[in-house]
């Protein structure tokens, strides 16, 4: 079973998308901002990582960052934001992250974008 992390600090929107992966099939680990998403990733490795750009204690810029440049994790990483303005997604883009989608979504297009980033990690 593929384990994908969410974090994100509006509730609803976590259990929304958890919801929806986890009847994928997925195993979701629910964390709400970008330090308890390093924490948990600092012991245990997932397949996927969706964050959210603005949170507290640390943003999704900074989680990409610290993923990529200091723990040089490859894991793929879909920032889901409602900051959709183009220098937005350019810095998520240049920072690491393989996809972004602009809040609010679909959730037909997350499980599918999901699906996607998950086959090309194989």
């Amino acid at each position: 079973m593929k384990k994908i992390l969410v974090a994100e600090d509006n509730r609803l929107i976590l259990e929304t998308i958890s919801h929806s992966l986890s009847r994928e099939g997925y195993e979701i680990i629910k964390t709400n901002d970008g330090k308890e998403c390093l924490a948990f990733l600092e012991n245990t490795d997932v397949d996927l990582i969706i964050t959210d750009l603005y949170m507290p204690y640390v943003n999704g810029n900074e989680v990409i960052t610290i993923l990529r440049d200091e723990r040089k994790k490859t894991t793929p990483i879909l920032v889901l934001s409602a900051a959709g303005a183009e220098d937005n997604v350019l810095k998520a883009f240049e920072l690491g992250a393989d996809d972004f989608m602009v809040k609010p979504f679909s959730l037909v297009e997350l499980n599918i974008r999901v699906r996607k980033l998950l086959a090309l990690r194989r």
